[in-house]
């Protein structure tokens, strides 16, 4: 055994009513956090609202702020 560089991942805390970005997979793009349960997360499309609930999912990447929500692209 020795000294190894190790990657690691904590789940993402959410907050109900937090606004989120999804960079990427079957979740991309804006939601809004409407629901939290110890298992599963709840979340909004501010454009189209529809609303999904999933086993939480995210890991922590990035936080920013100033930024237009929902993106128009």
């Amino acid at each position: 055994m020795g000294k190894h560089t190790v990657t690691l991942f904590t789940p993402y805390p959410f907050q109900e009513g937090q606004k989120i970005h999804i960079e990427s997979g079957p979740r991309q793009g804006d939601w809004e956090v409407i629901g939290l349960t110890d298992k599963k997360v709840k979340l909004k499309c501010p454009v189209s609202r529809r609303e999904l609930e999933w086993n939480r999912f995210c890991y922590f990447a990035e936080e920013q702020e100033g930024v237009d929500w929902p993106r128009k692209d």
